[in-house]
């Protein structure tokens, strides 16, 4: 069994919460623990949860922001310049709350950016947010949702302009679907890229420390040019599994 192969089981607890939604296209379970990793099970999926309901309700994969909102605020307490936004993005963000919390919660003025590969799921956060706006703690924070494949983070954001990047799962998806661990290299090197020298990637996952930082640390290196330090925290257990929280800061190699 490979090293995150074994945690497959969990996150499809996360599938099982909506499987009562889809269980009427059974070919929907099987599709997306195969391609997690592919913009169309992402559409479809979001398009089929959505259809349950009458009324929006945010899906959050693992848990909420309440849950890890201390590892998440306490880096959102500096700026590099006194006049500017700190900017956070939330890749993979679904149609999670996680990103809105940040927004509603910084004390400090702040850019959220929610980013996802799915129209479908930026979409339905953009009527969401617009039927029922979000209050942001400070006045000047400001808050949106984009249509981006995490893979290509350099086409929208330049070099060292980001400080904080939340990834709550999605890299967990892409190294667990057949066709994705390629792309969740890449997404590591390119959050690493566009983040500040004091900003941070934090990644929410329940991958075991054994495994999850070794990766970390090895696909983080580009030969010349960029390292990492990587930390770990557990968050927790929520319904019998552990879940950890690490944080990977990039660093030049001179």
């Amino acid at each position: 069994m490979s090293l995150f192969c074994k945690s497959l089981t969990t996150l499809s607890r996360g599938v099982d919460v909506v499987k009562a939604c889809v269980q009427r296209h059974s070919s929907l379970t099987s599709e997306l623990m195969e391609n997690m990793d592919k913009k169309a099970t992402w559409d479809r999926f979001y398009t089929e949860n959505s259809s349950c309901t009458h009324t929006f309700k945010n899906f959050e994969w693992f848990f909420g922001f309440e849950s890890v909102r201390d590892f998440i605020m306490p880096l959102l307490q500096t700026r590099s310049h006194p006049d500017a936004l700190l900017q956070v993005l939330d890749v993979g963000c679904g149609t999670s709350a996680m990103g809105p919390c940040v927004y509603r919660h910084s004390p400090l003025p702040v850019l959220v950016s929610c980013v996802d590969i799915s129209p479908v799921a930026v979409r339905l956060m953009q009527e969401h947010v617009q039927a029922q706006a979000v209050q942001p703690h400070n006045t000047s924070s400001q808050l949106e949702f984009l249509e981006l494949d995490c893979t290509h983070l350099l086409k929208h954001y330049a070099l060292s302009t980001v400080d904080l990047i939340i990834d709550k799962g999605t890299i967990d998806a892409l190294l667990r679907s057949k066709e994705g661990k390629g792309k969740a290299n890449l997404m590591l090197k390119q959050c690493l890229k566009v983040l500040r020298s004091s900003g941070s990637l934090l990644q929410f996952s329940d991958e075991d420390p054994d495994a999850r930082l070794l990766w970390l640390e090895t696909e983080a290196r580009e030969a010349g040019l960029m390292a990492a330090d990587v930390g770990v925290q557990e968050v927790g257990e929520l319904r019998g599994v552990n879940y950890f929280c690490y944080q990977v800061t990039p660093r030049c190699v001179i």
